[in-house]
């Protein structure tokens, strides 16, 4: 099966990309990682091309200079970890949902509150079923 979805260090160009909500150079792309990925800058060009082939995000043609492309993102954040979380309950858990949820709740400290929270989710997709 084809990887649909960004690796850890892209998911990082990806989150510059949607904190701007606009496009931006490879450039600037670059400048935006710095200290935050210890990588040089034509790894992070692979990168930008290997989101390119997988569709997460676009670009345009700079109107005055063709050798600049801006890019941005075609998918949100959402469909990325939603595509990712399906991808981890196939490739874990078998596809079984509630095993992973088990799994992800056993491991973890979670406090009351977030047990309500949840609770009120699984009441509200009950509802929904």
């Amino acid at each position: 099966m084809e990887e649909r979805t960004p690796s850890e260090n892209e998911w990082l160009i990806m989150e510059v990309l949607w904190e701007r909500q606009g496009t931006m150079t490879a450039a600037e792309i670059i400048e935006a990682l710095k200290g935050v990925l210890n990588i040089n800058k034509n790894t992070i060009r692979v990168m930008i091309n290997r989101l390119l082939g997988k569709q997460i995000i676009a670009y345009e043609i700079d109107a005055h200079d063709a050798r600049i492309y801006h890019y941005y993102p075609i998918k949100s954040k959402e469909e990325c970890l939603s595509l990712k979380s399906e991808r981890f309950v196939n490739n874990y858990f078998g596809g079984n949902a509630s095993l992973a949820v088990a799994s992800f709740l056993k491991s973890t400290e979670i406090s009351k509150e977030e047990l309500s929270a949840l609770k009120s989710l699984v009441a509200q997709l009950e509802e929904e079923k």
